[in-house]
């Protein structure tokens, strides 16, 4: 999702089902949102945290499955 200002901007694989996400570059990184919840509070993340989340995911570090080491319990 590329961020070229402070805008939100929703994430290109959100669908139409209601279940978006939205994020915007700020000077402290990144704010992420639930874009059908505009109330609740923001995360938001510094450049190198939003860096080592985008490698776990990319990783599979986050999948729940019986081959995940780091599933959640």
């Amino acid at each position: 999702m590329p961020l070229l200002s402070s805008e939100w901007c929703e994430s290109s694989y959100s669908g139409q089902n209601g279940e978006c996400v939205e994020a915007r570059s700020v000077a402290r990184g990144l704010d992420v949102r639930d874009s059908t919840a505009f109330a609740e509070p923001m995360l938001t993340f510094s450049a190198p945290a939003w860096t080592t989340f985008l490698v776990g995911v990319k990783a599979g570090v986050l999948d729940a499955g019986p081959r995940s080491p780091h599933r959640c319990r």
